[in-house]
């Protein structure tokens, strides 16, 4: 049950089954909040663009897509691109809450999750998307020596119950259909951590400074 009141809440990600991976357990742990989310990856996708749908069926979410390029090359995109395609997916409203990568994204390293979040904290602070407060993923893997984990150290950090964690992981395995000894459910975490901004000029430093403390 929520202690707190409804929110309504906007998850921006690259690609369907990162809302999971990384927040999946705060979705599920809010029902009495009010999620929608988006992602900005496969839309063209004939697997994971039904798969996406389905787990938000789960999730008690609503949400959209859209079709950057996400080839394999992972080649940088012109950040007014991500910047209008981002817009052009969000519903027109004010939110409570936006939820999305950190600059430096989760893991080491994914192009995509940067420019998200990059075009995300841009958009909040001209005053483009309007909400009265940001979380970013807080995670990291060590430069690649250990599957991406809860940042102990972030303004928020929350362990999953077994129950709420399970529905997580059948997310994962079920819906999107990662065997159990895929990167995705052996990385899914069982902590999720976020690094929470009230004012968007705070947000802009921590992207000036890659997503770290100065």
């Amino acid at each position: 049950m929520d202690k707190i009141g409804s929110k309504t809440v906007v998850v921006i990600v690259a690609h369907p089954d990162d809302e999971t991976l990384w927040t999946g357990g705060t979705i599920l742990s809010h029902p009495a909040w009010n999620w929608f989310v988006v992602s900005v990856c496969r839309r063209s996708d004939a697997d994971r663009a039904p798969k996406f749908f389905k787990a938000l069926k789960i999730l008690k979410a609503d949400g959209i897509m859209g079709d950057l390029d996400d080839g394999p090359e992972q080649k940088p995109l012109d950040e007014k691109v991500v910047e209008q395609t981002v817009l052009g997916l969000l519903p027109s409203k004010y939110f409570d809450l936006i939820i999305t990568h950190n600059p430096s994204g989760e893991y080491t390293r994914h192009m995509r999750h940067e420019e998200v979040s990059a075009a995300v904290i841009k958009l909040w602070h001209t005053g483009k998307i309007s909400a009265r407060e940001l979380w970013l993923f807080a995670y990291e893997d060590g430069n690649k020596q250990y599957y991406p984990k809860a940042d102990e150290n972030a303004s928020m950090y929350r362990t999953l119950t077994k129950r709420i964690w399970a529905r997580k992981y059948t997310i994962i395995k079920d819906i999107y259909g990662f065997s159990p000894n895929s990167w995705e459910a052996e990385a899914a975490p069982r902590h999720e951590a976020f690094w929470q901004f009230s004012k968007s000029f705070d947000a802009k430093k921590w992207l000036i400074n890659g997503g770290t403390r100065e």
